[in-house]
């Protein structure tokens, strides 16, 4: 047998996979101790407070030892796995157990994170003033999938739903085999159901794994029981319906909804928020989505509200310029940008974020289309790049979606304004003189009032709103 030489064995340490983040977390290994890797094969996907990556390897070798359990957030600039690139087999099954290695086999001495001085920079955020440490872990050395099962009964009040029964030590996948088909939140939902991808039969195109195809599975896997008549208790203790036989639920923070809890008490408690209102009749703006929906110019572009929205916030800015802006705190400055980064706030399957379109004031209306088109598309897919999430000046909230009528937007630190978008929904409105059925929305503008004085916040606002009324303003005060 050959025997692996430690000059032989690489270690692969956790990147940088977005500027300024200091840690990641490993959501799932892709090989096994034992397995051969090439130059660029996916070994494993984290997940930081941006975006979920998948990680390639940079060199060819055997799978020798991986450091951390699947669920363990890691500095950057540790070493996660080790690889033997001189050519020897992998260990002997004794010597090397098929789960991953705790971290308490890990070097007694912690190594420190590449650039561990700098912080982690959220979206559209400044620099954290806290630092950040590996979360340590407890108790006994515990395989993966074992430990996996115990987080989510602990979760869940039960065992998620596995197709088949577990094995003392799941064999590692064999060498070259093709690995299903699946977007990272579609693998972050098996993962968190306990259903193997591998058992599953895609349904999406290109043989691609779909959300649905997870839940199918589960429901395939549950058992139906007919539950028996209970006679039910006397209405002052019987429990609704809808509570489950858990008293709690406890879910870690961390990811995107850790980055931004933080983010947004540090904005809450930096910028002076200030919320103004409008209500306004946007019938024309609604008739206008539909002609545009129509013209050859828009063909297979997604035209709604929220497109002519932006451009109305687009041009409330280049008429009131001094509202994009950022508050620079050790200059003590206000930095005017002439340049729009315009933030969509988006809900996906990781939590809100904010990516932002580029120049967006620079683009023509047709080109806003296919930019906002992109951006909520990728963001669906859990592909948003932490570069996307960078650089933002103003943000559109819409609320609407949810059929909420209004609400009062925090900041995103680094900003100056946001923009929410109520509902649009018929109601009564007084129209040249008579009381009819109109399209009515109530937007709300929060802005930070060291650098946005009442004035200039309630010109943007009204501007936006007259923009809404009468689009043909779109034109006449481009």
């Amino acid at each position: 047998m050959t025997t692996m030489t430690e000059a032989s064995v690489r270690e692969f340490k956790m990147p940088d996979v977005g500027e300024g983040l200091t840690e990641a977390e490993i959501l799932k290994w892709y090989v096994q101790p034992g397995d051969t890797v090439t130059d660029g094969q996916v070994v494993c996907e984290v997940e930081t407070a941006k975006a979920a990556v998948e990680l390639p390897i940079p060199y060819d070798g055997v799978v020798r030892d991986l450091h951390f359990p699947e669920g363990t957030t890691v500095d950057v600039g540790t070493a996660i796995i080790s690889v033997d690139v001189g050519g020897g087999s992998a260990a002997p099954a004794a010597e090397q157990p098929a789960a991953v290695r705790p971290a308490a086999a890990a070097p007694a001495e912690e190594p420190k994170a590449a650039g561990s001085g700098r912080q982690p920079v959220l979206v559209g955020y400044g620099v954290a003033a806290s630092s950040t440490r590996r979360r340590p872990r407890k108790g006994p050395e515990v395989p993966v999938q074992q430990a996996s099962t115990a987080i989510q009964t602990e979760l869940n009040g039960h065992a998620p739903v596995a197709p088949a029964a577990p094995e003392a030590a799941a064999p590692a996948a064999p060498a070259g085999t093709e690995r299903p088909l699946a977007k990272p939140p579609v693998r972050k939902l098996a993962k968190d159901l306990g259903v193997d991808l591998t058992t599953i039969v895609p349904t999406g195109p290109d043989g691609i794994i779909t959300r649905e195809d997870v839940h199918a599975a589960v429901a395939a896997a549950v058992p139906v029981v007919t539950e028996p008549q209970i006679t039910p208790a006397p209405a002052a203790v019987q429990a609704p319906a809808s509570y489950d036989t858990a008293r709690e639920t406890r879910i870690p923070v961390k990811g995107v909804r850790k980055a931004t809890a933080a983010a947004m008490v540090g904005s809450a408690f930096t910028a002076p928020h200030v919320t103004e209102f409008v209500t306004v009749d946007v019938t024309r703006t609604m008739k206008l989505v539909e002609e545009l929906k129509a013209d050859k110019e828009f063909t297979g572009l997604r035209v709604n509200p929220l497109l002519l929205i932006a451009k109305a916030l687009l041009v409330a800015i280049r008429r009131n310029p001094d509202v994009n802006a950022s508050w620079d705190e050790a200059a003590q400055e206000i930095v005017v940008k002439h340049y729009v980064n315009l933030g969509i706030a988006a809900a996906t399957p990781r939590g809100l974020i904010v990516p932002n379109i580029k120049d967006a004031h620079a683009k023509t209306l047709p080109q806003l289309a296919e930019s906002l088109g992109e951006l909520v598309s990728t963001a669906r897919d859990g592909k948003t790049s932490p570069a996307a999430m960078q650089g933002g000046t103003v943000t559109i909230t819409n609320v609407g979606v949810f059929g909420v009528d209004t609400g009062t937007p925090i900041l995103n630190p680094g900003e100056s304004a946001i923009l929410a978008v109520g509902a649009i929904k018929p109601q009564p409105w007084v129209h040249k003189g008579k009381v009819k059925p109109r399209q009515v929305t109530t937007l709300a503008l929060s802005f930070d009032h060291r650098l946005v004085d009442g004035e200039l916040g309630s010109k943007v606002l009204a501007d936006v709103a007259a923009i809404l009324e009468q689009p043909k303003r779109l034109i006449t005060w481009a």
